[in-house]
Parts: C-alpha cells; sequence; structure tokens
C-alpha cells in the first residue's frame, strides 16, 4: 500500500508559514540544500528542477496534495507537472497539465490513492488539510530551520489536542541549522 507521507519545511515554533502565508526566511541556500535535493528531487517545482539540471524520476513521490492557498503560492498554473498534482478547494478550479481541483473529502481521496500501484504521495500542504488527513498520514519528514516565527500557520492547523506516536527513522543535521527529521507512524498492534 501506498504511503501519505507529509514533507515539509517547518520553524522551532512549530508554523510552515507565517500568518499571510509568508515563506520567504526559510532557508533555501546552504549545505542542507545538496541532501534535500538529492533524495527529495520530485518535490522542487519542475521549472526548478529543470534550471538546477536535476533529474526527476517519480521514485519517491508521484503524486503531491496541496489546498488551494499552497497551490498558489508560486503562481505557476502545474507546479510540479511532473508529478500528478491534486489540489483542494471547495470554491475554486483550475487547468493545468497533470492538476486535478476537486471538492472531495481528502481522506476518501487518500484512501482511494492508498489504494492504488505507485509511489508514496506527498502531503505539500497546507496546515489546515494536514489537519484534515492526520489520521492518515504514514510518515512525516520535516526540514525544521533555526526560526522562531512567533505566530503564523501551524503545521496541523487547529487539530484538536490528541497524542500520537511517531518513530525517528532518521536524523540529519546541516552547519546551516537544518535539521530533516523523517518518522515514522507508530501502529499499534
Amino acid at each position: 500500500m501506498r504511503e501519505l507521507v507529509y514533507y515539509a519545511a517547518v520553524t522551532l515554533d512549530g508554523f510552515i508559514a507565517g500568518p499571510d502565508g509568508e515563506f520567504d526566511a526559510f532557508l533555501v541556500e546552504g549545505d542542507h540544500m545538496d541532501g534535500i535535493n538529492d533524495r527529495f528531487a520530485d518535490t522542487l517545482p519542475t521549472v526548478a528542477a529543470a534550471a538546477l539540471g536535476i533529474e526527476q524520476k517519480r521514485e519517491v513521490f508521484d503524486t503531491v496534495l496541496m489546498g488551494w492557498n499552497t497551490y498558489q503560492v508560486g503562481g505557476l498554473p502545474s507546479p510540479y507537472e511532473h508529478l500528478r498534482q491534486i489540489v483542494f478547494s471547495r470554491s475554486r478550479t483550475a487547468q493545468a497539465a497533470n492538476l486535478e481541483v476537486t471538492a472531495e473529502d481528502p481522506v476518501t481521496v487518500v484512501r482511494q490513492l492508498k489504494e492504488q500501484e505507485g509511489a508514496a504521495i506527498w502531503l505539500c500542504g497546507g496546515g489546515a488539510l494536514a489537519a484534515t488527513l492526520a489520521d492518515e498520514i504514514d510518515r512525516l519528514v520535516l526540514k525544521r530551520q533555526p526560526l522562531l516565527f512567533g505566530s503564523g500557520i501551524p503545521l496541523f492547523g487547529d487539530r484538536p489536542y490528541r497524542p500520537e506516536r511517531f518513530e525517528a527513522v532518521e536524523t540529519v543535521a546541516y552547519r546551516s541549522g537544518v535539521v530533516v527529521t523523517e518518522m515514522m507512524r507508530r501502529r499499534e498492534d
């Protein structure tokens, strides 16, 4: 079965963006970028990977899920053209290569995707979508940035208090201060 992986940059105080969606303070230069781009090349926008000469093989991810606000950030009609892109919105539409905009229940969509053949499913954001899909997330890959925002969009939106356990799989710390931690959901037997 395919996994749903929440792969996101997050501040030390748990935000994936500022109060108005700002993300320009996140470090996009430094020694962490080579490691991230090597392992997670599929998470680069298609045009950025092409400009950097990075091959995207769809080996890690072949599908990306986004809320509307996350989708519109880059201003590209099809930011991850190399992937199947599913954008959740109840009121907006868009058309582009490999892009689907749906008002369907995200949990239902994810459960259907997990039953299909393919690579992992990347949950790109945002926080409200992550809160909705929290129970479906199999892995977290968090790029913890050495930043404090103070306020903003939380990693898991307004998710109610309900402790759930994840186990560390791998942690890589970079000189830039970015720490990439991969965790797997702990399933109770």
